[in-house]
């Protein structure tokens, strides 16, 4: 569904580069995370494949479509959005929809549907600009799934919401990919990139690190260890056992065998350690 080769893109139209020879594919039907944090090129790069920003040095295919000389057509295919909302503040939720609806050349779904998935519907004849931050970013996100589109990029789609509506926005992503939906997922938030992604590649200063599943970065960057608290008298005493050394699994089997275990789970690192590990930088 996404292709890119040697991707290059400059602001400023000379070698200081947001994003430098850029490299990677997104199978159909995937879920492709791309992470780092502010500024390492992330929106830059959704920005060219959605047509946004134009292509200035490299290959960009998109949905069938290349992104040098891409028509309007491609807008069918693909639904986009983004982590800053842009709705039309002075029309109700469900006007914003009808009207958004109206510029697609293929069949679109029931706007009243999209506001009562996100829970909106209690507010479809209110104004936008009535919206808290929250309401406004579900208005955005439900609005580029009105094409059921068969690219669905998504910019941050759980910022700025609260546990319960994050959890909803991330049901709604995965029906849909198994529905066939191939997703491009930019989000600086580890834990919804473990969740959701087949595979995900790490930028940083506009490269690409590296393209992986997050088990496979798991089994070759992170460290499994145990964690562990037994009783010894009358204190509890914590550990923290690697299972890589020969001796620190021999002494797990001691505890084991000659201690009273209050708790036991293995532990393992997660993306943003690794991500640290690769990149040398933090998230933030």
């Amino acid at each position: 569904m996404i292709k890119v080769k040697n991707l290059f893109y400059s602001y400023t139209n000379d070698d200081n580069y947001a994003v430098k020879d850029v490299n990677f594919d997104v199978e159909k039907g995937e879920v492709f995370g791309f992470l780092g944090p502010s500024g390492a090129g992330k929106s830059t790069t959704q920005g060219i494949l959605t047509g946004l920003l134009p292509m200035q040095k490299g290959l960009a295919n998109v949905a069938g479509f290349k992104m040098k000389e891409h028509s309007a057509k491609m807008f069918n295919k693909i639904g986009v959005s983004f982590e800053q909302s842009n709705v039309y503040g002075k029309l109700t939720a469900l006007e914003n929809l009808e009207f958004y609806r109206k510029l697609f050349d293929v069949d679109t779904m029931d706007p009243k549907i999209l506001l009562d998935m996100v829970g909106l519907s209690h507010v479809a004849n209110k104004r936008a600009s009535t919206f808290s931050k929250g309401m406004k970013h579900r208005l955005t996100f439900v609005r580029s799934m009105l094409n059921n589109p068969e690219l669905w990029f998504l910019d941050e789609p759980t910022t700025g919401l609260d546990p319960a509506i994050g959890n909803q926005i991330k049901n709604i992503i995965k029906e849909k990919n198994k529905e066939g939906t191939t997703i491009f997922l930019t989000t600086h938030n580890m834990h919804i990139a473990d969740e959701l992604c087949d595979r995900v590649g790490f930028i940083i200063d506009g490269v690409l690190k590296l393209v992986d599943s997050p088990r496979n970065l798991k089994l070759q960057y992170g460290e499994k260890f145990v964690e562990v608290e037994y009783k010894e008298g009358n204190e509890t005493k914590k550990e923290n056992i690697s299972l890589i050394k020969e001796e620190d699994r021999l002494r797990l089997n001691n505890i084991i065998n000659n201690k009273e275990i209050e708790l036991m789970h293995t532990k393992e690192a997660t993306l943003e350690e690794i991500f640290i590990k690769v990149t040398g930088r933090g998230l933030i």
